[in-house]
């Protein structure tokens, strides 16, 4: 064969020498290195991988620069990739509005299933788990949330009594249907049009019969409403709650009208709650005497007034049915709305004698007591001496 070795001479000499042959298998696993092998390796050799290296840090380190970019813009989505699924979570508190029920009744678990229906938060689970977390109690009402909302803003705006929207209506004891109507109107900005329709359909509420209207069955007392709820929803939940007033005093429901209407004329003409038990007193036993009750009170709401002053026209006609000068007996319907405490007078009076009653100083309520006509006249001196010293009264 012809030697293609090159001479001994050539630089590259050494890689063309052959190896010589071992002279055991142990041996052969070692080679001997060369003079030149060994200069190399002491750095005195040719240097060919220098620029190799090189070039390969330098690349490194742009791949290292590029993947940094990279996973400072879009680490967050492909971490999700990588996890095989989308967030199962929105973020912020998110836009729009939305008006969200707890119902009475409801545990974390449809809370969070309506939350999602709703798309106020993207995940039910999400939700859920978050409170199990914290275990929060939450109030039945209607919320103001957004939709797309992060579970924890969500869960935050619920507990939020801002976010709480209802309608809060006071009722005054003694205030009439009228003012009454007034109110729910206000505070829950529908129209007074709207109440006084319903009202007038006051037997599909359970309101007797016999009851010329509304009046008297709608309980004094603060009632919370919620947005979705009509006029008759409201009205009838005052009508309920006088019955079950009713219901606790022992009023049996065939008694309910004339208990109530004894009970609003109490509540209107007393000046205290002491009071309430002597009017009622007096009023029964004025019944009992066969004498006219001879209520201003009575008189003034069949005219149409505000206040309970009268004329002595007003007071001779007749024709007014709530006119107790002219007509015998109770008025023909109640007067007013009374509470808890005129129908207990209603149906306990005091024990006495009395005949008449004059509240002679408007000011404190107090009332004079009388069992004689003269007695009751003094009385009613007394008021006219103080209503002169007040005339912004009249």
């Amino acid at each position: 064969m012809t030697d293609r070795r090159p001479p001994e001479d050539h630089p590259f000499a050494e890689f063309f020498s052959e190896p010589e042959q071992p002279a055991t298998r142990r041996e052969a696993r070692v080679q001997t290195p060369t003079r030149r092998s060994r200069s190399h390796r002491s750095g005195k050799g040719p240097r060919r991988w220098v620029v190799p290296l090189i070039v390969t840090v330098v690349i490194v380190g742009l791949l290292g620069g590029a993947g940094v970019f990279l996973y400072n813009t879009f680490g967050a989505q492909v971490q999700s990739m990588l996890a095989g699924k989308e967030s199962d979570d929105y973020t912020g508190s998110g836009t729009g509005e939305v008006m969200f029920v707890i119902n009475s009744g409801d545990d974390g678990s449809v809370i969070a299933e309506n939350l999602q229906a709703a798309d106020v938060v993207k995940s039910s689970g999400t939700f859920y788990d978050l409170l199990l977390q914290s275990d929060p109690v939450f109030q039945p009402g209607t919320y103001k949330l957004a939709s797309q909302m992060s579970s924890r803003a969500a869960l935050d705006a619920l507990q939020d009594p801002a976010n709480k929207v209802d309608y809060t209506a006071t009722i005054p004891e003694g205030t009439t249907a009228a003012g009454v109507l007034q109110i729910l109107a206000d505070a829950t900005g529908m129209p007074l049009a709207d109440f006084q329709a319903a009202a007038a359909n006051y037997t599909a509420l359970g309101v007797p019969a016999e009851a010329p209207s509304i009046e008297g069955f709608l309980f004094p007392a603060t009632y919370t409403f919620e947005p979705g709820q009509t006029p008759t929803d409201m009205l009838q939940a005052m009508v309920n709650r006088t019955f079950q007033s009713l219901d606790t005093a022992g009023v049996a429901p065939a008694d309910r009208f004339r208990v109530l209407t004894l009970a609003a004329l109490i509540q209107k003409e007393a000046g205290s709650d002491e009071d309430m038990y002597k009017v009622s007193r007096v009023f029964l036993n004025r019944i009992d005497q066969g004498m006219n009750l001879q209520s201003d009170a009575t008189v003034a709401y069949g005219a149409g007034h505000t206040n309970v002053e009268t004329t002595q026209a007003e007071r001779d006609d007749a024709s007014n049915p709530y006119n107790t000068y002219a007509n015998p007996g109770l008025p023909v319907g109640p007067i007013s709305n009374p509470g808890d405490v005129a129908i207990d007078a209603a149906l306990h009076p005091a024990d006495g004698p009395w005949l008449y009653f004059v509240t002679v100083n408007l000011d404190t309520g107090e009332t004079v007591f009388s069992t004689t006509e003269a007695e009751h006249d003094a009385a009613v001196q007394q008021l006219q001496e103080w209503w002169a010293e007040h005339p912004e009264y009249r």
